[in-house]
């Protein structure tokens, strides 16, 4: 009774035999799930296990009620988050019309979460799957893509895959995808790259700069800015303009497909992500101490869970008929092309 149990009087029953009937009304009261679900709620929204039993709705003064300690509460949010990540983990991704792929990692105590995301052909998310490792290394993001192709999701077709700039995450893409992958390296995490390795004074002009090359919408112009600016900044900054010139080409790839402008601001970036990622530290940074790598998956996949209920349409969702002809073209012109055969 509101997130809590509640000491009754046990119905009993017995047959023609003697023996006592099991009633079906008794196991239904006294199943645990509703307070699984009770506790997993309330912790999500930031309850602690000490203060549960203060959050709950009152009970009369007569009803004797247990099952609200912190050791109970703990021990029911566990079973919760357990089952949840079977679920999640677990589950099918035949249904989904894949378009879009996203992979970003977030680091919680000394593990790296690897998150995926799929957006689909009318613009819709999904969470795929949730991989944790000691880095964020291609052996970690191709175990992560296994497991999504092991639960069925289509890899056959053309895809865009978009990632957090990390060189092992595009390497891990194009071993399990080949070319049916088109990478756009995240300009959010290519700019914090290169404005990390410059000086204080410099940054504002430098940050300026970079957007009005990802922002010009032609992705020559683009390119043509940013060699430029690579080109000022080799002399007393080589390692800021070696970050420019790095996967250069693959930050422009979105801007390539011509695409309507809100649209391609979402599919140039990671923030899809970014904003799962963001209820993943809010709900992780509640934690004092992560005991081992099975309780930061079990929070985190809570937290993307989450997230995943206030899930929207990408902005630019109307527009996503424009990108899947773009890949489906690119399926059709590969598949035309004939190997040539040896000479008889």
């Amino acid at each position: 009774m509101g997130g809590r149990r509640v000491r009754v009087r046990r119905p009993r029953a017995r047959g023609m035999n003697g023996r006592e009937v099991v009633l079906p009304s008794w196991t239904a009261y006294a199943a645990e799930d509703p307070l699984h679900e009770r506790a997993l709620a309330q912790m999500l929204l930031g309850v602690s296990t000490r203060r549960y039993e203060g959050s709950l709705e009152g009970v009369p003064a007569r009803v004797l009620a247990r099952g609200t300690s912190k050791s109970a509460v703990s021990r029911r949010f566990v079973a919760a988050t357990e089952a949840q990540m079977r679920v999640w983990l677990g589950r099918d991704l035949g249904d989904i019309d894949l378009a879009v792929l996203m992979i970003d990692g977030v680091y919680v105590d000394e593990h790296v979460l690897l998150v995926a995301v799929g957006i689909d052909c009318q613009g819709r998310k999904h969470v795929l799957g949730v991989r944790e490792g000691a880095t964020e290394n291609s052996t970690a993001c191709k175990a992560l893509l296994a497991d999504l192709q092991e639960r069925s999701l289509p890899t056959g077709t053309t895809i865009l895959a978009v990632l957090d700039g990390s060189k092992a995450l595009a390497k891990a893409v194009r071993d399990v995808f080949g070319g049916r992958a088109l990478l756009q390296r995240c300009q959010v995490h290519k700019m914090r790259n290169i404005l990390d390795q410059l000086p204080e004074d410099m940054r504002p002009s430098v940050r300026e700069a970079l957007r009005q090359a990802y922002r010009s919408g032609n992705a020559e112009r683009a390119k043509k800015l940013l060699v430029n600016l690579a080109r000022r900044l080799r002399a007393d900054h080589p390692s800021a303009a070696a970050s420019i010139d790095e996967g250069l080409d693959e930050t422009l790839t979105v801007m390539r497909f011509g695409l309507p402008s809100s649209l391609a601001r979402v599919l140039s970036t990671t923030n899809v992500i970014e904003n799962i990622i963001g209820s993943v530290r809010n709900i992780g940074g509640r934690v004092k101490r992560w005991k081992n790598a099975q309780m930061i998956l079990r929070w985190t996949t809570a937290a993307v869970s989450a997230a995943a209920t206030r899930f929207r349409s990408i902005a630019g969702h109307k527009s996503m008929p424009v990108l899947v002809k773009i890949l489906r073209d690119r399926d059709h012109s590969t598949s035309s092309v004939e190997p040539k055969g040896k000479a008889a």
